[in-house]
């Protein structure tokens, strides 16, 4: 019995999700124009896929799983679900109208013609909106559609920005903020869900290391109840006693997020030799 997981066979996603694969200790060989592969030390089937055929394909059950963006779950619409959000290929599906155009709110919209690869997201987001406006459905190179007369405004994937301003073009606003999510067939066997269940066990181990760092340091002991208060660590910290009298070393977990103002807590505290290592895998 075999997971089939469906991936992007090209594009933003590949690498990211080939990496988060191999991360979760999951071998296997993608060589060029592959379009499967078994891994060798999993229960697991790759399908390198068309990113817009991956829902189909998940819904149809010929793949029982796949890494997709979310907008392009939510423009398929396929009967499937999404079973975690996996924190990489953020974008957003931003609105964009000429520089110099006056945009005050969405009701400029109404009337106008808009360019989108996304017609079923962007009509939702009228629907809500109350606006009427003409929808031009283009399956690629969506920013240059103003220029050229075909539509006042578009609707697209924005990431850092700068494809819009070399098209003339201003972002005025988001209609979904989007990153990649691992979905599921409705119907998996109890099998499948098992494996599916220790899947997700190792990409979540993954996702929290990438959130938090192994930090290590040097203190007196005078210092250690201060120090436990700002590095608390998953239960405490691990303390070590040193050979040099009244000082001990300090083991704990930090969140990345509050890293550098941990940092300065520890040295005013009397900290030293901080060292900070990244985490492979934690499991909590």
């Amino acid at each position: 019995m075999k997971l089939k997981i469906a991936i992007q066979k090209s594009g933003r996603l590949l690498d990211d999700s080939l990496k988060l694969l191999r991360e979760c200790s999951i071998d296997f060989n993608n060589g060029p124009n592959k379009l499967r592969s078994e891994a060798y030390n999993f229960p697991l089937e790759v399908l390198f896929l068309r990113d817009d055929d991956i829902p189909q394909y998940v819904a149809d059950g010929v793949a029982d799983i796949g890494i997709v963006g979310e907008n392009v779950v939510l423009e398929k619409k396929q009967d499937i679900r999404i079973v975690e959000q996996l924190g990489f290929a953020k974008c957003r599906l931003s609105l964009a109208v000429p520089k110099a155009d006056d945009f005050d709110s969405v009701s400029f919209l109404d009337g106008k013609r808009i360019a989108t690869s996304y017609p079923v997201i962007l009509q939702q987001f009228l629907d809500d909106n109350n606006i009427q406006a003409e929808i031009h459905e283009l399956s690629g190179s969506v920013e240059i559609a103003p220029g050229i007369g075909l539509a006042d405004a578009i609707c697209d994937l924005v990431s850092s920005g700068s494809t819009l301003f070399l098209n003339g073009l201003k972002e005025v606003g988001v209609v979904l903020k989007s990153e990649a999510v691992l979905i599921s067939n409705q119907n998996l066997t109890d099998e499948k869900e098992k494996l599916l269940s220790k899947l997700l066990f190792r990409i979540r181990s993954v996702k929290k290391s990438r959130k938090h760092k192994y930090i290590l340091l040097n203190a007196p002991n005078d210092k250690l109840e201060a120090i436990c208060k700002i590095i608390p660590g998953m239960r405490s910290p691990s303390i070590i006693p040193l050979t040099i009298p009244g000082w001990s070393s300090l083991h704990s977990v930090v969140n990345e997020d509050d890293f550098w103002n941990i940092i300065e807590n520890l040295k005013e505290q009397g900290a030293e030799g901080i060292l900070v290592a990244p985490i492979e895998k934690m499991i909590l």
